[in-house]
């Protein structure tokens, strides 16, 4: 019986996962700091665009701003590429592991951001971003979905939200070098910036080297001998243990569920898979697709993005401020330190409170923010935008910016996990090209003109936010990831807090002695 191995379950749903250990939480945080370069990616494009010498290249000697369909083309490349590289992902990783994965992403991003260093005019440097997109759409939707594999469950959440804290550090560090870099008056100005972006995938890829493998994708690929010896390595056990037996078992038990349930065909249909099931069931995988896609839409629907894309240029046209740079670093510090508050809060309050309440004051200083730009744009007024735009993002950093990662990687059933967290992202990353091509359009001074006023439109879409969040968002704090499955079929968004698991998978599936579960072992279709 080739990668077979004997476990046995326990019909105790507390007793379905190992003790957490300083190991597993080292593990997890080192898998977060891909957040970095995918953060200080997105946020060094900001002041570049800003920087005479860089404008000048882009635009001609006399020019002294990018034109519109320049910066729109040169900010949503990015995204662009980060779809595709997203949606290719999903496969990879099920074909290949979720480790190897990340590291081709690493190496793709490598490659891309190599072009992008060397560029010196328009057409390189968008060849460049499209290219190291996909690296990072590749490592943003596989990162979610091992570190949600690995991490124990009463810490998941937290440990997630690091890679969301490590995003906000890679803002800063973009938004520091490009403050030390901005004065320069040659190629360095921008060079030094996208060159040190290396650094950050190089320390990924190499570290991901000593890490382990997903012990779900060990199940999923029929190695239950495998997947005994990491479940082992991350929860500092021997492969012996009871702990680890019953955990196995436990996800042997619900793969072998959710296979009866939706049996695996060919290539397409397991992306089919994706989106079977009744709409009106929220526990159907199209229910579970909408879910993971739409929450990713509206995190970028706040509209946080305008603030660290374009906000150094936004912060120009306000015109009483003397360092839009230097406002852009505040609003990026507000960001990191906001942020570790959802390692608490995440698991103590729950995702669906911090969801519903992170939307309410959004809405509240969006508004703020829309109305003082509308009525006044005095020194003192400026002064009170840049506050409350501060205090916003703090609402966002705190709930929205991580807990829409943190449910992403919780929802979805083994089987479709991969494919799901891949269009999830995948979604992210298309509103998130789509609001970086139409935003210049609505704001510049030559377009739409909106100026302030284009907070109305963020505060009307997170009204929009709270709503969803009410309705469709279910409440994961504390459970395992086959827990989570159960709890989607028993309950509703709303009703969900209140759900405590009352069995096991193992024990339904009859896989609580020894004997039962060495016949589980086969590849799935997908391999054939």
């Amino acid at each position: 019986m080739a990668g077979g191995a004997v476990v046995q379950g326990s019909t105790d749903p507390n007793r379905v996962e190992a003790p957490v250990t300083v190991k597993a939480y080292l593990m997890c945080a080192f898998a977060a700091f891909g957040g970095i370069f995918f953060g200080y990616d997105s946020g060094y494009i900001n002041g570049v665009m800003g920087m005479s010498y860089f404008i000048k290249q882009i635009e001609g000697p006399d020019a002294t701003v990018l034109t519109g369909d320049h910066k729109s083309l040169i900010t949503s490349i990015l995204s662009a590429g980060t779809f595709f590289g997203a949606l290719m992902a999903g496969d990879i990783a099920d074909w290949i592991g979720r480790r190897t994965t990340i590291i081709g992403g690493c190496i793709v991003f490598l490659v891309g951001v190599a072009l992008q260093t060397a560029s010196a005019g328009l057409a390189l440097i968008v060849a460049g971003r499209l290219v190291a997109g996909f690296g990072v759409g590749a490592v943003s939707a596989i990162l979610i979905l091992y570190m949600s594999e690995i991490a124990p469950r009463k810490v998941r959440g937290a440990l997630v939200s690091g890679y969301q804290f490590c995003v906000t550090v890679g803002l800063l560090l973009a938004s520091a070098i490009d403050y030390g870099t901005q004065d320069r008056n040659d190629s360095g100005s921008y060079r030094i910036p996208i060159a040190l972006q290396m650094l950050w995938a190089l320390i990924l890829g190499v570290g991901l080297f000593v890490l382990p493998e997903s012990p779900r994708y060990f199940v999923k690929k029929g190695k239950l001998d495998q997947a005994a010896k990491v479940l082992a390595r991350l929860r500092g056990q021997p492969v012996e243990s009871e702990l680890i037996q019953d955990e196995l078992a436990e996800i042997i038990a619900n793969h072998e569920y959710e296979m009866s349930v939706a049996p695996s065909g060919g290539y397409w249909s397991t992306w089919l898979n994706c989106f079977r099931g009744s709409l009106w069931k929220s526990s159907s995988n199209v229910r579970r697709t909408i879910l993971g896609t739409s929450l990713q839409m509206m995190q970028q629907w706040t509209g946080v993005n305008f603030v660290f894309y374009f906000g150094t240029t936004f912060f120009k046209q306000l015109g009483t401020i003397q360092n839009p740079f230097l406002i852009s670093l505040v609003t990026t510090l507000v960001n990191v330190f906001s942020t570790p508050i959802s390692f608490w809060s995440m698991e103590r309050i729950g995702r669906r409170p911090l969801l519903l309440w992170g939307a309410l004051g959004m809405v509240i200083c969006q508004f703020i923010v829309a109305i003082i730009g509308t009525v006044t744009s005095t020194d003192s007024a400026v002064k009170a935008m840049i506050a409350f735009i501060c205090i916003y993002i703090f609402f966002f950093a705190s709930t929205w910016g991580p807990g829409a990662w943190v449910v992403i990687g919780e929802i979805y059933p083994l089987p479709m996990r991969a494919r799901g967290v891949a269009l999830s992202t995948a979604s992210n990353w298309l509103w998130n090209c789509i609001i970086a091509v139409i935003t210049p359009y609505m704001v510049d001074e030559d377009k739409g003109n909106l100026g302030a006023k284009v907070f109305y439109i963020w505060g009307g879409l997170c009204t929009l936010c709270f709503i969803y969040a009410y309705f469709l968002i279910p409440e994961t704090k504390g459970l395992t990831l086959e827990q989570v499955d159960r709890m989607l079929e028993e309950t509703t968004p709303r009703t969900s807090a209140k759900w405590v698991p009352h069995s096991t998978y193992a024990a339904d599936m009859g896989f609580t002695d020894k004997v039962a579960v060495t016949n589980v072992e086969n590849p799935s279709k997908e391999e054939v």
